[in-house]
């Protein structure tokens, strides 16, 4: 996975440090309330740790010998894990590229906040809601973010050479491989 990638995984999880806080109405109440999520308390599922089997890998496309982990802390609570494996074959194109499962505690609106990041369009994945985006500083990779009770899960797509041939656009195969894995993923 490029350097990036992992800035990426490092800077969102400092917007977690700070507590996240919405309003809802209440019919009883005379104004909103406040609800809190409180980001060092929720456990995110963790894709680097078998929680994705070999078989399921397999079945998306990707590679289990090739699991590489940028973000997965042995123990306690964590709002980012990030794994990423490279393909199988070809089938959604080709050229040297890595495919990432970011899991994180979260939400797409924070995800759609981020000042470094361009969000190219709405999208669904099997159904649940979501956006495709680029890092600004990274056009080599192309991130679906979509949503889950924990958070949200992104799926991204990296190329890891300008050598050689690229066949394939990194958003559609983000796209393809995000509803590869999506009902592997909780909900």
């Amino acid at each position: 996975m490029r350097g990036v990638g992992v800035l990426r995984a490092l800077g969102c999880g400092a917007v977690g440090v700070a507590v996240l806080a919405g309003c809802e109405g209440s019919p009883s109440s005379a104004g909103p309330t406040t609800t809190v999520r409180n980001l060092d308390e929720i456990e995110i599922f963790n894709p680097c740790r078998g929680a994705l089997s070999d078989e399921v890998l397999r079945g998306a496309g990707l590679d289990p010998a090739t699991r590489r982990i940028t973000t997965d802390p042995p123990t306690g609570i964590s709002s980012w894990r990030v794994c990423s494996w490279q393909p199988l074959d070809d089938r959604y194109g080709s050229g040297r590229r890595s495919i990432a499962v970011f899991s994180t505690s979260h939400t797409l609106d924070e995800g759609r906040e981020k000042d470094s990041l361009t969000v190219l369009r709405d999208t669904t994945v099997n159904g649940r809601p979501g956006f495709v985006a680029r890092e600004n500083s990274d056009p080599d990779s192309c991130y679906v973010s979509f949503e889950a009770e924990q958070g949200m899960f992104e799926v991204q797509t990296a190329w890891l050479s300008t050598e050689g041939a690229r066949v394939g656009d990194a958003c559609e195969m983000a796209q393809q491989y995000a509803a590869a894995l999506e009902p592997h993923l909780p909900k």
